[in-house]
């Protein structure tokens, strides 16, 4: 199949808001799919809002397993750290846990607005519903 609507799963990683402390996106489930990248979408920063992104891995959905990925697990070609306004960056996770997050770091100023989404490839069984 030559589309990639049938090739890719699509998650909501972090819901579209106005984000004035450091949050932690949802646990996304690579089980049937060999990749993820999360593709973070930003809009207006209030107050020099400084915000940078980590990925983080677990091998279930309890929050207080999830570590930070090892820097040669983590593939961010145009990652912006800190994040800048009204743009798109993409960030990937290429380990070996089952789970990923992203997780946006408030690091001073006030608030940005940010969402993810969590794509993920490579699926073992096609087509993807």
């Amino acid at each position: 199949m030559r589309d990639l609507v049938r090739n890719i799963g699509a998650i909501l990683a972090l819901s579209p808001a106005v984000l004035a402390a450091t949050s932690k996106g949802n646990a996304i489930d690579r089980k049937g799919f060999e990749s993820v990248t999360f593709v973070i979408s930003t809009g207006a920063i209030v107050g020099s809002g400084n915000f940078t992104v980590t990925v983080q891995e677990s091998d279930t959905t309890t929050d207080g397993d999830f570590t930070d990925a090892a820097a040669g697990d983590v593939i961010g070609s145009n990652l912006v750290n800190p994040l800048s306004a009204d743009a798109a960056f993409k960030i990937g996770y290429r380990g070996h846990k089952r789970y990923s997050r992203v997780v946006l770091t408030k690091n001073s100023g006030t608030s940005i607005a940010a969402g993810a989404v969590a794509i993920l490839g490579h699926a073992n069984s096609r087509p993807v519903a």
